[in-house]
């Protein structure tokens, strides 16, 4: 069976399976290719997880979405066959790039959805090339839009870490309830809190933001090892796909930033380490990335896949041997 042909496949499951998790099936497949897994191997993998994970069809269509009446799919599951069919035909109409600069202003302020993963999808499908993968992964950021909210008129910072530290003086943040233990419920609940808002909107649009939230999430990640926290490190991997395809890219950091700010109680209020924790941590002698690729690849986790594809392609723009070190700490190859 070719990468295609497993595509093909994948890209017919649901985006998410129960209870309301986010399926990684089409990325990882991506992933696995680009980490030069082979076609049988990335094939076996499939078939495993859509096995253990029980992976679903997508729901039966509602009713046709047009340019119109899409926003009212906005957060809906029950509608995810429609917005992947709208937003399919909307990337044949139009194009990739301009479907693209036309929508993701109004669906950036969702991006929490299913936590983050609409976003994954986003940027694998820009990675293969897919447009109509680009119209399932709009379809998906539609339907499990979730807002988080960020009021402007307080005092400003372009400092990522101070937006994570002042999470911990939040009412109720230490004792917020979810029904159901999921990122995006987590997201949900602190995002919701007395004082959220405010501290979300601190953070500002700026040009070194990317290079400071890369630095700050990759600190979390090191210093910590958490799979919440694993999320910033591959999400703004991600973000930095879709700058090309948008008119203002600086807009959306914030927006980013604010759900990984609501993700800290999850993480445990960390603090970051300090420079020399990190020094000594850079100095760790790992893997390279050939090694770490094949273990990687012989993973049935797909954090271990997705962590290890991101954080490769970060250190290619930022140059930071760290991601190297926490790559080959999550898959094993040096300790914890």
């Amino acid at each position: 069976m070719t990468l295609s042909d497993t595509l093909d496949r994948a890209r017919t499951d649901s985006v998410e399976f129960p209870t309301m998790l986010a399926n990684h099936a089409p990325m990882v497949l991506v992933a696995l290719k680009r980490m030069g897994a082979s076609e049988a191997r990335r094939a076996a993998w499939y078939e495993g997880y859509r096995a253990s994970h029980a992976l679903p069809a997508p729901p039966p269509p509602v009713a046709p979405l047009t340019r119109a009446t899409w926003t009212e799919a906005l957060g809906d599951r029950s509608r995810e066959t429609d917005a992947r069919a709208f937003f399919r035909a909307e990337v044949a109409r139009m194009g990739v790039d301009a479907c693209l600069r036309l929508y993701l202003p109004r669906l950036a302020p969702g991006m929490a959805g299913s936590a983050l993963h609409p976003l994954m999808r986003l940027a694998y499908a820009l990675i293969d090339g897919d447009a109509p993968a680009v119209g399932d992964a709009l379809g998906y950021w539609v339907c499990t839009y979730l807002a988080v909210p960020r009021a402007a008129g307080g005092p400003v910072t372009s400092d990522p870490v101070e937006v994570l530290a002042g999470v911990a003086a939040l009412p109720g943040v230490r004792d917020y309830r979810v029904e159901i233990d999921l990122l995006w419920k987590n997201i949900e609940a602190v995002s919701a809190l007395p004082g959220f808002a405010d501290l979300a909107g601190q953070m500002q649009p700026c040009p070194q933001a990317a290079r400071r939230m890369a630095r700050a999430a990759l600190a979390l990640y090191a210093g910590t090892m958490d799979f919440s926290a694993l999320h910033a490190v591959t999400g703004l991997h991600w973000l930095r796909l879709l700058r090309p395809h948008v008119d203002d890219p600086e807009a959306l950091y914030p927006q980013f930033w604010a759900v990984i700010a609501a993700l800290v109680p999850k993480i445990g209020f960390p603090d970051l380490p300090c420079a020399e924790t990190l020094a000594r941590l850079r100095a760790l002698q790992a893997p390279d990335w050939p090694e770490i690729f094949a273990t990687a690849c012989a993973s049935e986790d797909e954090h271990d896949i997705s962590l290890t594809y991101s954080a490769a392609q970060e250190e290619a723009v930022w140059g930071d041997p760290l991601y190297r070190v926490v790559a080959a700490r999550r898959v094993g190859l040096l300790p914890c």
